[in-house]
């Protein structure tokens, strides 16, 4: 897994390279410096999506008291920060953020149930801003032999996502939760043991409509705020686009994006799908990376503190577990 990790790396990076090479390394660091404090508004702006995206994700936590809308936030961050900075494939987040619901005191099985609900909406979302994208680019499309392909890529990803639907609902968890509860039996990891009923809680979910239709809503407003985003970076680099065509470029440079999943970071891939998405437009490659590296200067700068944040929680949880440990000891052995 290391290994496929590295291999994926360094392919990223030698297509960025490639990328930045071949358009001018100068002209898009001459860019970047145009847009100045203009980087402080996109880095500011990024984290209204991620009130949509807690949002959701608090709509499909099973448990009553509900968690504090501020500490699935903070969950949220820390879960997007694992999946953009960390060689996870986009992926690992979402264990680190059942972990994190944990500790706001929802039990395990609830907490994996939720995050693994709350993905697969945010996937079908994805898929709905991707073919509004479509619709909207389609009409004033001079190429129209791309709209098969990306048609095509789009039916792909909702294959996926009913594979994935399917997997939850006909038992595949129930045998991941059987294997983990053997599993924690054998090492005495008893925290693990506690992921009993993940199928059950998956199962509830997906009988509570009200609930799946406003993950999917909240998260397609922030695939929306994306759109906005975009304008926003591309006016700092000197390039004026509309609503319309925010979300076009989002919309597609985000679906290609997720092709390259098992890359971490999405390396490389991002920046050539910007370039393909921008070029749709007639926007010129150097500020199609620009948008790129201003959205990748924004991962780094939320994502650092997240990480730090996570690590803080988790040293402050070992130490109490383990002065907790030495105040059971000492007792007993005062008896």
């Amino acid at each position: 897994m290391t290994l496929s990790f590295a291999l994926g790396g360094s392919l990223g990076l030698a297509l960025a390279l490639a990328l930045g090479g071949y358009y001018g390394f100068a002209e898009i660091a001459s860019g970047l410096g145009d847009a100045g404090w203009g980087i402080v508004a996109v880095i500011a702006f990024h984290p209204l999506q991620m009130v949509f995206s807690a949002l959701a994700w608090r709509s499909l936590v099973p448990t009553h008291p509900t968690p504090r809308l501020v500490a699935v936030g903070i969950a949220r961050w820390i879960r997007e920060a694992v999946n953009n900075l960390l060689p996870v494939a986009q992926i690992g987040g979402e264990f680190v953020g059942a972990r994190l619901l944990r500790q706001s005191g929802v039990p395990l099985a609830a907490g994996g149930a939720s995050v693994t609900v709350d993905l697969t909406m945010e996937m079908m979302s994805q898929i709905g801003f991707t073919l509004l994208g479509l619709a909207l680019l389609v009409p004033s499309l001079h190429e129209p032999r791309i709209v098969p392909w990306a048609i095509g890529g789009t039916a792909l990803a909702g294959g996926v996502v009913i594979l994935f639907i399917a997997a939850q609902r006909s038992g595949f968890f129930h045998l991941v939760e059987r294997g983990l509860v053997r599993l924690a039996v054998r090492a005495g990891w008893s925290s693990l043991g506690e992921i009993t009923g993940l199928h059950s809680a998956i199962v509830a979910l997906y009988a509570a409509p009200a609930r799946l239709g406003r993950a999917f809503g909240y998260h397609l407003l922030s695939w929306l705020l994306g759109g906005l985003e975009v304008m926003l970076a591309l006016h700092f680099v000197g390039v004026a686009v509309d609503f319309r065509e925010g979300l076009i470029i989002e919309s597609v440079g985000q679906a290609l994006r997720a092709v390259g999943f098992a890359i971490p970071a999405s390396l490389g891939v991002q920046e050539g799908g910007y370039v393909l998405a921008c070029g749709l437009l007639g926007i010129s490659p150097q500020a199609a990376i620009e948008l790129s590296l201003l959205k990748r200067i924004r991962e780094v700068a939320l994502g650092v503190p997240a990480l730090a944040l996570w690590q803080f929680v988790e040293t402050r949880r070992l130490v109490g577990r383990s002065g907790a440990e030495v105040t059971v000891a000492a007792a007993a052995d005062g008896d």
